[in-house]
């Protein structure tokens, strides 16, 4: 599968969560930095997504230790959530 497939899927996956919360989360860090991973920060991802929600969220804000295989730039970046859009 070519990069830009793979992305269109991602981005796709990323928003149809389930949540409204959770698409707001994932969706909102993938269309922050999703265009800019290299092969392995995508293949991280596509893995990453396989994850609950709820786990991905108390990950993300800190209520729960991040697992070993999920350390790493990219889950410091998903950390910042300064990426999650708020109507104001």
């Amino acid at each position: 599968m070519d990069r830009e497939t793979r992305l269109k899927r991602l981005r796709f996956r990323a928003w149809h969560r389930g949540t409204k919360e959770a698409d707001l989360m994932i969706g909102g860090f993938f269309d922050a930095h999703g265009q800019g991973w290299n092969d392995e920060e995508i293949a991280w991802f596509e893995t990453f997504l396989e994850e609950q929600d709820v786990d991905i969220m108390a990950w993300a804000m800190g209520t729960q230790p991040v697992p070993p295989q999920f350390e790493g730039t990219v889950m410091a970046a998903l950390k910042t959530l300064n990426y999650v859009p708020i109507a104001r």
